[in-house]
């Protein structure tokens, strides 16, 4: 079953429709790249998708460990590299809220956090840096 469908609206921006949800998303070519960087950019979903599937698997453990991450956050840096050009390196550096977490609720979190299924299917040459900030 198809998940997205999308469609090239030209001047190198396409919209992507959700097909269980309908939710849309727009993407634009940056603007280093011949786009108006109007939009997320094909490189930034990527970046996005590695910071929200690491944030669900981490929410799923923690639900199912009674940890609330409620509030968290994450400042997610994509990192260019040229010849030939890619994402280099995805920074995550996840802001939790200060709910005094113990040593162990802390463990628990970080353990999961390389075992979802985007860090796990992205191109082993990714630098994928995570920082944790209690």
């Amino acid at each position: 079953m198809t998940t997205v469908k999308t469609t090239y609206l030209g001047d190198l921006r396409t919209e992507n429709i959700h097909l269980q949800s309908g939710s849309k998303i727009i993407t634009d070519a940056p603007c280093d790249n011949r786009g108006k960087g109007e939009a997320f950019s094909p490189t930034d979903l990527l970046a996005t998708a590695l910071g929200n599937c690491i944030m669900t698997i981490m929410g799923i453990k923690a639900m199912d460990s009674g940890i609330d991450l409620t509030g968290t956050e994450i400042e997610i840096t994509k990192i260019m590299a040229d010849a030939p050009r890619r994402v280099s390196e995805v920074v995550l550096e996840f802001n939790f809220p200060n709910k005094g977490y113990t040593e162990q609720e802390k463990r628990l979190i970080e353990s999961v956090a390389g075992t979802s299924p985007v860090p796990l299917s992205v191109h082993s040459d990714l630098k994928q840096t995570i920082v944790f900030n209690w």
